[in-house]
Order: structure tokens, then sequence, then C-alpha cells
């Protein structure tokens, strides 16, 4: 791989000063991390929250997804998708990681910190770790396909159905989970594994159903649900989930996106 092929966008901080969860082995040595991303990939950004969160140095190569993927980036992760994470230590050589949710996964119990306790470091922490991961596969089971439907949608009718379905399930499903949520959560003050899973998806939410690529109603509707408006309110109001959110340009390229699957659906169906 040569300079040719990507660019490196290196963020240069601090490495942060060992959290009490962290074992001496993980504190003692800071792993070198490339992390292969798409500013505008909500599945990359989970990554970009995690490493912000919690404070690992870190470079960036820049994925174009408008192409193919390159040769070079196939031999990373052949199946070209983003993120993909080389993470780079004494003891573990270099490992390739790949897939968003095993991603953040993994930075979490390789680093743990108040987005997931290691699982023996206190008496509930096996039983927060589970209540995290319930939310976080409610989410995705229960709520993450109502956007593609709506994508997907033929008309404004469908649309608005959808739309009222989609915040009847919220309300049904995610509502009761967020009780304690303070303002994370579980009742935690920081961010966890449950928002780095989520948040990408929350801002395109708002962001979308704002400019009018997604009906309006679903913002109003989730607005009326008061234990998810606190909690999202929150979640995209932290600097580590808008470090790298462009909203005019994630808006844009949805709107040409679904104008684009729009138009091929109607040739196919001439």
């Amino acid at each position: 791989m040569n300079s040719e092929n990507f660019q490196y966008c290196t963020r240069i901080s601090e490495y942060h000063t060992p959290h009490p969860y962290e074992s001496d082995l993980m504190a003692s040595e800071a792993p070198k991390i490339i992390l292969y991303t798409n500013h505008g990939c909500p599945y990359a950004h989970r990554a970009h929250i995690a490493l912000d969160e919690l404070k690992l140095s870190y470079d960036e190569v820049m994925i174009d997804l408008d192409k193919p993927r390159e040769p070079w980036y196939l031999q990373v992760n052949p199946r070209g998708l983003v993120p993909a994470v080389s993470y780079s230590t004494s003891s573990l050589g270099n490992q390739i990681i790949t897939e968003s949710s095993i991603v953040a996964q993994f930075l979490c119990d390789a680093h743990p910190s108040p987005l997931l306790p290691a699982s023996n470091s206190s008496p509930t922490s096996a039983l927060t770790r589970a209540r995290i991961h319930f939310f976080i596969d409610t989410w995705n089971t229960k709520i993450g396909g109502f956007m593609f439907a709506i994508f997907r949608a033929k008309d404004v009718k469908e649309k608005e159905a959808t739309s009222q379905e989609w915040v009847a399930a919220v309300e049904k499903d995610i509502e009761p989970l967020l009780e304690d949520a303070a303002p994370f959560f579980g009742g935690s003050s920081e961010l966890t594994l449950a928002e780095v899973n989520i948040a990408p998806f929350l801002l395109r939410i708002y962001a979308l159903s704002s400019r009018g690529v997604l009906p309006n109603s679903v913002k109003v509707g989730l607005d009326t649900l008061p234990n998810f408006s606190r909690w999202a309110k929150a979640t995209v109001a932290k600097e580590t989930v808008t470090k790298i959110w462009n909203e005019e340009v994630v808006c844009e390229k949805t709107a040409s996106r679904i104008a684009k699957l729009k138009a091929q659906a109607a040739n196919e169906h001439k």
C-alpha cells in the first residue's frame, strides 16, 4: 500500500489517563490503531464514537464508498465494508477487526470504561452488560428497519403509515427501557455502548425528518415520548457523537440515493 492508495487523516491526542476499570496490561501499552472509515457511513460512525470516547489515538484511512473498492482495501477487509480497524500491540501483533458492532464491542472490551464495564469488575457489571446488549438488540430488531422502509415507500400515504408504526414501536419497545436514563442508558451519566451503537441513527432520524427526507411526523411523534426524547437529545448533544457529523452532506446524499433507488424501481417495472 502506498500514499497514492489512500489518504491518512491523523488525529493526535494525548493518550488518556488510565481509567480505574482498566487492567494493568492494557494501561501499560497504547495500541497502534488505524481506522478505515467513511464519515458519511452511520456504521463507521460507531467506531469513531467509541474511539473518541475511549480517548484512543488513531489514524484514519478514508474509503470512498461511491466507487468499487480498490484491491488493497479488499485485502484489509474482503467484504469491502467500513469500518475496519487495524489494532496492533506487542502481545496481539497486527489484527484486523471488522463489522461496526463488533469493532465497538472489541474496543470496549479491550479498554473497559463507563461505555461497558468489564464483566467481572463489580457484582452488577455482568447484568449491566446484558441490559445494554438487550437494548441494542431491541433497537436493531424492532426499530432499525423503519427508516429504510420509509425510503422504499411508494407514496406519501405509505410513508405516513410507516412513520406512525415507527413511533408506536419506539413507544412500545424502547421507551420503557429508558425509564432510568440519567441522561444515558441505565442511569449512566456518561455514554454507554448503547449510545455508541444507536447515536449515528438518532442524528439521521432528526436531521432527515427536519429536512423533509423523512416525514416530519417521525420527529414530532418521537418528541412526545418523554424518556426517548430526553435520552436522544442528550445523546446527539455529545461532542464525540457530532465530531464527524456533517448534516448537510448526509441529508443531500441520502436524498440522492433514495431518488436513484426509486428511479431503478420504476425502470424495473416498465
